[in-house]
């Protein structure tokens, strides 16, 4: 199987209009996705996607190109017998590299080429991404990885040591998986623009239908986190875990001050609390407000940076990024170093198809890499799933298993017509004059 064409589309959901997704530091998002498609001599195709909030996107797109020369004319077979050494030669692009190392708008598009590729690759082998991971031995896996960069955290041969410790027991899981699925938080109740109201019936909603992991933005005025945080802990009651995320919006000792006097709300973790480059600072941060953990990820911009967060101490909660990192190979790096210093992954997810995607890594974390769901969550934002040929599935405050084939990326042919920016219905007649 060859891979002769490759097509990119800048796509955009106004979001902003009904103030879904908006926080602190982003008060006016539109979900956007830097969508690549790669066709084949087959006919079988791979979607892959990076994930924006408008401006800028198309910037990510025409990064995407930019790889064009290293991934057409490429054989599928060429590619995964050697998936380390394919994801080093994007990352170590000797001209691209110089735009940013592993990092920025460059990192995300190649986080899109690479997921495009899973995707073409597990519906190759007929299987949901999560399945052909949890499909393949422990050295097939550990072949997947650059461990460059990471060799003072994790070693190729303590990869091999986890991942094979937990193989002989891999089949079990992968039935109590299919049977109940994989927790998941809710975010969708909390956004920064909602009213009290809106938030008040949201929360109502949301525990009528089976959730009991919820999340609230934060990084307003202490007066109105306080007010809305007593809201949500009103509605929710002491049983259901919260957690806030500030969106990167304080300075260090400003995110201890405040997240200590929010801390009677029975907080499990601050999120985002300050630069998502500040090592330091969150470890911190972290001394500063335990019991409550520090969650980060979002924008960690590699698994370097993960590295130093883990080596630190400075998180107690790991959140991968189905797009923010290189793709499904670094997110293993990430998880597999996660395992070995005992910090639970509950990815970010929300945005556009980021719900698709991540929900493939934790199941395989469950499978594979740790055996346990103790503790562990993935996101989940009710917005935009429609778009998707493959929808996440969601019951009970819980991610189903994806069954059809791929990596859950696939856009709706009719959704990314409607939704091309500049050109599409959506952006037509009806386009916000502040996007002008």
């Amino acid at each position: 199987m060859v891979i002769n064409t490759l097509t990119v589309s800048d796509l955009r959901f106004p979001t902003s209009r009904t103030n879904a997704g908006t926080d602190a530091m982003h008060p006016d998002p539109d979900y956007s996705a830097a969508y690549v498609v790669l066709g084949t001599d087959s006919g079988i195709e791979g979607h892959g996607l990076a994930f924006t909030i408008g401006r800028g996107n198309e910037v990510v797109a025409l990064a995407i190109e930019a790889f064009r020369p290293h991934v057409i004319g490429r054989r599928l077979d060429e590619i995964t017998s050697d998936f380390a050494g394919f994801w080093r030669l994007l990352a170590g692009d000797s001209q691209l590299r110089w735009l940013g190392p592993e990092k920025g708008v460059i990192h995300l598009a190649l986080a899109a080429i690479v997921n495009a590729i899973w995707d073409l690759y597990a519906k190759a082998e007929r299987k949901p991404l999560w399945k052909l991971l949890a499909d393949m031995t422990p050295r097939q896996i550990v072949s997947c990885i650059d461990f460059r960069y990471i060799t003072d955290a994790l070693t190729a041969e303590e990869a091999l040591e986890i991942l094979e410790g937990q193989a002989p027991t891999k089949a079990a899981r992968e039935i109590e998986l299919l049977k109940v699925g994989y927790p998941a938080y809710t975010t969708s109740v909390g956004w920064f623009g909602y009213s009290d109201e809106q938030i008040r019936g949201l929360c109502r909603d949301a525990l009528a239908g089976g959730w009991r992991h919820f999340k609230v933005k934060v990084g307003g005025t202490l007066e109105d986190d306080a007010r809305r945080l007593g809201v949500v802990r009103h509605e929710l009651g002491r049983t259901c875990k919260l957690m806030i995320d500030a969106n990167q919006r304080w300075d260090v000792g400003e995110a201890i001050e405040r997240v200590n006097a929010l801390a009677k709300f029975d907080l499990w973790w601050i999120e985002e609390p300050t630069s998502p480059d500040d090592v330091l600072g969150h470890a911190a941060i972290a001394r500063g407000v335990a019991p409550v953990r520090v969650a980060t990820g979002e924008h960690a911009a590699n698994r370097v940076i993960f590295k130093q967060l883990l080596q630190a101490e400075a998180i107690g909660v790991c959140q991968i990024d189905s797009c923010r990192l290189g793709g499904v190979n670094e997110n293993l790096a990430v998880m597999l170093m996660a395992a070995k210093f005992g910090v639970p992954v509950c990815p970010h997810a929300g945005g556009v198809g980021l719900c698709e995607l991540v929900q493939h890594l934790s199941m395989f974390d469950y499978i594979a890499i740790t055996g346990t769901m103790q503790d562990r969550v993935i996101e989940y934002v009710d917005h935009l799933h429609e778009h998707f040929v493959d929808p996440v599935a969601i019951r009970d405050g819980h991610y189903l298993p994806p069954t059809r084939p791929g990596y859950s990326t696939e856009i709706r042919p009719a959704s990314r017509e409607q939704y091309a920016y500049p050109s599409g219905e959506a952006w037509g007649s009806k386009k916000l004059e502040v996007r002008s």
